[in-house]
């Protein structure tokens, strides 16, 4: 996997560049309106979330839906519109960002020697924000995402959106990095190039989604490309 045999590292971006912590996301959106948010708070949000994910990564239904419903149930207990929690627990999700352990390093060590770009299932108002004030908005050439062009990850048409956008690259020297074998793995290998999944937990592959490469952390990964 050494960087010599690639023209373009794509990533996702949750879990794989940065934390994202919704518990203490959601925890800071409703303190603003007084609820203290809990864990139990959590799991029943999760029980909705998780669902609309899924359907939104098989394309059943929308950004803007996934958006609004996993919010409407708490817009009513509250008066408010899910809209307008859903900007707010966006934003709340832009204060508390972080750059995962080794991301920043990475990136700025292959700056230069490959192009760079994030293929991310995330929503627009969350990733822009989130680049600049890490100071990773230079870095990267090529943003996709996936509310924008109107398909998710593991589609392949999210890849071919990406690729046009590229400048058709030869797909052997594209590495896709990612910590989700269902949409980050799965979508790399239905569109031909090559997978690197981001692994921390040691979890076991699924025999159905086989990546060409497998990490603990951005640093081993960060090794492995520039030894």
């Amino acid at each position: 996997m050494h960087i010599s045999k690639y023209q373009w590292i794509l990533f996702d971006a949750d879990e794989t560049l940065f934390h994202f912590d919704a518990f203490a996301g959601l925890k800071l959106l409703f303190a603003k309106y007084n609820v203290e948010f809990n864990h139990a708070d959590f799991a029943h949000y999760q029980t909705v979330n998780k669902p609309l994910w899924v359907e939104y990564q098989n394309g059943v239904i929308d950004a803007k839906e996934l958006q609004t419903q996993r919010f409407v149930e708490w817009g009513q207990k509250l008066t408010v519109q899910p809209e307008l929690l859903n900007h707010g627990f966006l934003m709340a999700m832009a204060d508390i960002c972080e750059p995962l352990p080794g991301a920043r390093a990475l990136v700025e060590a292959l700056v230069g020697k490959v192009n760079l770009g994030i293929i991310t299932n995330g929503f627009t108002q969350l990733q822009q924000i989130r680049l600049q004030k890490t100071g990773m908005d230079t870095a990267f050439s090529q943003v996709i995402i996936s509310e924008q062009v109107g398909k998710a990850k593991p589609d392949k048409a999210i890849f071919d959106h990406a690729f046009e956008c590229m400048g058709q690259p030869e797909k052997h020297k594209v590495l896709m990095v990612g910590d989700t074998l269902q949409s980050d793995i799965l979508g790399g290998i239905n569109a031909g190039i090559d997978t690197c999944w981001l692994n921390p937990a040691g979890l076991m592959a699924d025999s159905n989604i086989q990546p060409h490469y497998q990490v603990s952390s951005l640093t081993e990964l960060h090794q492995r490309l520039l030894p």
